[in-house]
């Protein structure tokens, strides 16, 4: 919806853009502008990531604690927020609910669908792997979370995001490196060709490799304090790592396992859809419709049971430009 943008990589949203915008892969709707993200665009993902999103909320917060300061009203300038693959909208549509004197704008593969979108926030479709030139200077906060999979050179991406910000900005990135782990929080990453338990771990190794085979960033979230920290243009860099259960297999009735547990069971149901959902990237891969069918079948029924003692590290990352 940006009308002088300086690349090609953004177009107005028409009805016909619409159509173009889908392509349907294995019986779900997919993105048809990026061949490194191919998880689907479809109703059923969105609401995957709607439900992803409030148990964020709950286990991190909807954004950092100095987020508010960073909007605030200043009388010098609209302040501005941009969503790096939005997906549903629901955060930066959250975000512009309360800051209504700022400027929102939602960036994703497929235009935002939503019919209760703010007067101040924005759709614009884009593949942010051509890059963000278009926006440096604009922004006071950048938001990004779980779109490793479809970016080729995270690294630059960061890079990139330091130009964007105006001075005192921040950077908001959260990340998952696409694989589970023991007790131990040692990686469980199966070797190709294997099927063994456990069947969640073992799901993920695949998709791993079928993102990374895809040019995707897989391992992004392993080198983002790295990234961030070493950039010249950030300081106050804040790390959060969340190590959350797969399935509510933590024993005990006390306050804090009664919470993870809970924050354990939305996670079991999610990564339930995100394995139907992977089943086009995970076909797509080469891998043959009987294998990924049983190895999904076992890994739910894994996380059914919660006797499998798994995690997920969820890290987020949030900094501050240099004045």
């Amino acid at each position: 919806m940006r009308s002088s943008s300086p690349t090609p990589s953004v177009y107005s949203v028409t009805s016909s853009l619409r159509a173009q915008a889908y392509i349907q892969e294995y019986g779900r709707d997919l993105n048809n502008y990026s061949d490194v993200y191919r998880l689907p665009a479809d109703e059923e993902e969105l609401q995957r990531l709607d439900n992803q999103y409030e148990m964020f909320c709950k286990a991190l917060g909807k954004y950092p604690p100095s987020l508010p300061a960073v909007l605030a009203d200043d009388g010098f300038e609209t302040k501005a927020v941009l969503d790096l693959g939005c997906g549903s909208g629901i955060w930066i549509m959250d975000v512009a609910r309360e800051f209504p004197h700022c400027s929102a704008v939602a960036v994703d593969l497929v235009p935002m669908q939503s019919i209760q979108m703010p007067a101040n926030c924005r759709s614009e479709i884009d593949d942010i792997n051509l890059g963000l030139e278009h926006f440096y200077g604009d922004f006071n906060v950048v938001h990004a979370q779980l779109i490793s999979a479809g970016i080729r050179d995270y690294h630059a991406m960061i890079d990139q995001i330091s130009h964007v910000l105006r001075p005192g900005g921040l950077i908001d990135i959260t990340e998952y490196p696409f694989y589970f782990t023991g007790p131990d929080k040692k990686p469980i990453i199966k070797p190709k060709g294997t099927f063994e338990p456990p069947w969640t771990a073992l799901w993920m190794s695949y998709a791993n490799r079928a993102i990374s085979g895809r040019g995707g960033s897989s391992d992004a979230a392993l080198h983002l304090p790295d990234w961030i920290s070493s950039n010249p243009a950030f300081e106050d860099v804040v790390v959060r790592d969340l190590w959350m259960p797969a399935s509510p297999w933590l024993e005990g009735d006390d306050e804090d396992t009664i919470f993870w547990n809970g924050i354990a069971t939305t996670l079991r149901e999610d990564m339930k859809a995100f394995m139907k959902s992977g089943r086009p990237l995970l076909l797509g891969h080469g891998l043959a419709a009987d294998f990924v069918d049983a190895m999904e079948h076992n890994a739910c029924q894994e996380l059914d049971e919660a006797k499998t003692p798994l995690y997920a590290l969820i890290r987020n990352v949030y900094a501050r430009k240099r004045h």
